[in-house]
């Protein structure tokens, strides 16, 4: 190329990838206005466990505030309680949450013999059993742009785990 033709490359080629520039950041303005998927822990049920692991089936209700679906391939969560990690599982599950609708979605989780013990240990120093906090972290797959995250948390009350029911 000659030293007259790459300044004219040059100037011809800048309108167009400022244009595509433009036109990708409008795009991506686009997708952003979505809120993030609501996701609390609605219960738990026993699964029977292999040796010294407990098994759960955690219920988790999943709410979309936006006027579209959100599909999701799988779902992985951590729970912690008393800021000590508890229990942890992973899910191929996939589905979509219609717009301003929800879903529950049952995860199955496993607590080891040691989290278990770590948690005991925890319980004994913890003054009261009333107000016990838990984490709940997560990640979606398969959401816009990749995996989604999410967190919840809140307090658990764990008097009437000793009572019998009257």
């Amino acid at each position: 190329m000659s030293a007259v033709a790459v300044p004219l490359l040059i100037r011809c080629l800048r309108p167009l990838l400022a244009g595509l520039l433009l036109l990708a950041l409008t795009g991506c303005a686009a997708l952003g206005g979505r809120d993030p998927l609501n996701i609390h822990v609605v219960g738990a049920d026993p699964l029977p466990g292999e040796g010294l692991e407990m098994r759960f089936a955690l219920k988790l209700r999943l709410q979309n505030p936006n006027d579209g679906a959100l599909s999701y391939e799988g779902v992985a969560v951590e729970l912690r309680v008393n800021e000590r990690a508890l229990a942890s599982g992973v899910s191929d599950q996939h589905g979509s949450v219609p717009g301003f609708g929800e879903v529950l979605l049952v995860v199955p989780v496993s607590i080891s013999a040691f989290a278990a013990l770590h948690q005991a240990l925890g319980l004994a120093e913890h003054e009261r059993l009333d107000r016990l906090p838990y984490v709940l972290r997560g990640k979606l797959g398969g959401a816009p742009l990749g995996s989604g995250r999410f967190s919840d948390s809140g307090t658990l009350d764990l008097r009437a785990l000793g009572r019998a029911p009257r």
